[in-house]
């Protein structure tokens, strides 16, 4: 029998502050058993060299993102392809992704790929999984909004994206910065059915999340 085809989701990290959920999606897509073909645009690395204090290198790529992750396991399901990179795998239709998950996403992001603008490969990636009909989610960091990003949304929004916003639920019982940015993770997961256990889903009873052992905690990530 041939070896399976690898498809991998489309992971692009633009430079909007919020790079933990993107490191969120990332580690549970890899505990899912998802390949990941990861894009990191040049204004997302000085993001994450502020929130985190790691550089990330395009030579040194699969060092940076396993301190990132905090962790190296699944790491040889991540492909790595520069921003600037036009001749990359996602940047053509007939490249075998099974969609695309923009986290976080800035309003420029947000403007280029509701525009068809390709900037760079990210907007390129996006631009490509919305014309072959594929999933994307586009996870906007940013408030407040102005009247030109929400109707650039709402063009993403018909275009069949699904616009998420990064906006922490507190039903799930969260109360610490990594359970909500977990929330928010598995919200994005959730919008492309990719199983996780990042958080603990209404049941429709009220208080019940603050009631478990652990709060809203799901499964612990190795290395937490």
């Amino acid at each position: 029998m041939g070896t399976a085809k690898r498809q991998p989701w489309v992971v692009g990290v633009s430079g909007a502050s919020g790079t933990p959920y993107a490191a969120s999606v990332i580690r549970a897509l890899l505990a899912a058993g998802e390949a990941v073909d990861l894009i990191v645009s040049r204004a997302a690395r000085l993001t994450i060299l502020d929130e985190t204090g790691i550089a990330f290198r395009d030579a040194h790529w699969r060092a940076d993102l396993g301190s990132w992750l905090g962790s190296d396991d699944g790491l040889d399901d991540v492909r790595y392809w520069p921003a600037g990179d036009f001749a990359a795998g996602p940047s053509s239709g007939s490249y075998p992704a099974k969609g695309m998950l923009v986290v976080p996403a800035t309003t420029g992001a947000v403007a280029g790929i509701a525009l068809g603008l390709s900037k760079d490969l990210l907007q390129r990636a996006a631009s490509v999984t919305l014309k072959e009909r594929r999933p994307l989610v586009v996870c906007v960091r940013e408030t407040p909004l102005n009247g030109v990003t929400l109707k650039h949304l709402v063009e993403l929004d018909a275009q069949g994206a699904v616009v998420l916003p990064a906006s922490p639920g507190f039903y799930a019982g969260g109360s610490t910065v990594r359970e909500l940015v977990d929330f928010v993770a598995g919200r994005v997961l959730d919008a492309v059915d990719v199983p996780h256990s990042l958080y603990l889903r209404w049941e429709g009873e009220l208080g019940a999340a603050a009631r478990r052992p652990g709060g809203g905690r799901g499964v612990p990530v190795e290395g937490e």
